[in-house]
């Protein structure tokens, strides 16, 4: 009985895992390989653990031959290494999400998001006012907004994020525009290119979310920048999409640069 109700609540804490993959797909038509992957492997995990039973006899009956076997244990080294690989980069994703300046002697870089309509998305205004409060705060800090313009954007997100921040009251003298980039590389790119040509302090915190801290500050290291890291909150139902989906990112960047 302990092993069926420890499967059964195994079960569904996979079932809950598979709604939180699948919500942003309805709510907000989010569809990712973060949010694909791990609605997949959670159904799976939730319909074996529930099934247990039958799951054992499956495996039982493939480690009867040699090719079953040789199934089994290659899917299990792969899940053991899969396993690892997700622990050892969500830990380093965590270390890096707050990593904040020292002082006030610094440039912001808010990495642009998606533009709706002329307005920031919810992502994008999260990140814009995290930016508004240190900069509130620090008002010797200046800030560079740096994003492009999408085919489906009716102005570029850097000067979406410009009219915002001015909305709040940051005076436009500390904001820089940098409205071509289309990555994230090309983000911190073209944002250090604006903070030499405006003198401006090459003490760099990066704004964005604390899924994405990571990757861009290992981009920022391959370009030789030095960066602190200030994370907008993200909505928590998107999190496990998104933080699923940085895995990946991180994975591809680390293969293939």
């Amino acid at each position: 009985m302990p092993v069926k109700i420890s499967m059964i609540v195994l079960s569904a804490i996979f079932f809950g895992l598979f709604i939180l993959f699948v919500m942003p797909m309805i709510l907000v038509g989010i569809v990712n390989a973060g949010n694909v992957i791990g609605a997949a492997v959670s159904a799976f995990l939730a319909v074996s653990f529930f099934f247990h039973e039958k799951s054992v006899h499956i495996l039982s009956e493939l480690w009867k031959n040699t090719g079953g076997k040789i199934l089994v244990s290659a899917a299990g080294i792969f899940f053991i290494a899969f396993a690892a690989a997700a622990v050892i980069m969500s830990v380093l994703m965590v270390r890096a999400m707050n990593d904040c300046p020292k002082n006030s002697n610094t440039t912001l870089v808010v990495l642009g998001c998606k533009v709706k309509n002329g307005a920031p998305s919810l992502m994008l205004r999260r990140r814009l006012d995290t930016a508004f409060e240190y900069l509130s705060q620090n008002e010797s800090a200046n800030v560079v907004v740096s994003g492009g313009q999408g085919d489906d954007e009716i102005i570029s997100e850097a000067q979406c994020m410009k009219d915002y921040l001015v909305s709040k009251g940051i005076s436009e003298n500390r904001i820089f525009m940098e409205d071509k980039s289309v990555s994230t590389q090309q983000n911190l790119s073209y944002s250090r290119e604006i903070i030499g040509k405006n003198n401006l302090s090459d003490n760099i915190t990066i704004v964005t979310d604390g899924f994405h801290q990571y990757r861009a500050e290992m981009f920022a290291k391959k370009q030789g920048i030095e960066t602190y890291s200030i994370s907008g909150y993200t909505t928590w139902w998107l999190v496990p999409t998104y933080w699923v989906r940085e895995w990946f990112a991180i994975a591809y960047y680390s293969i293939f640069g």
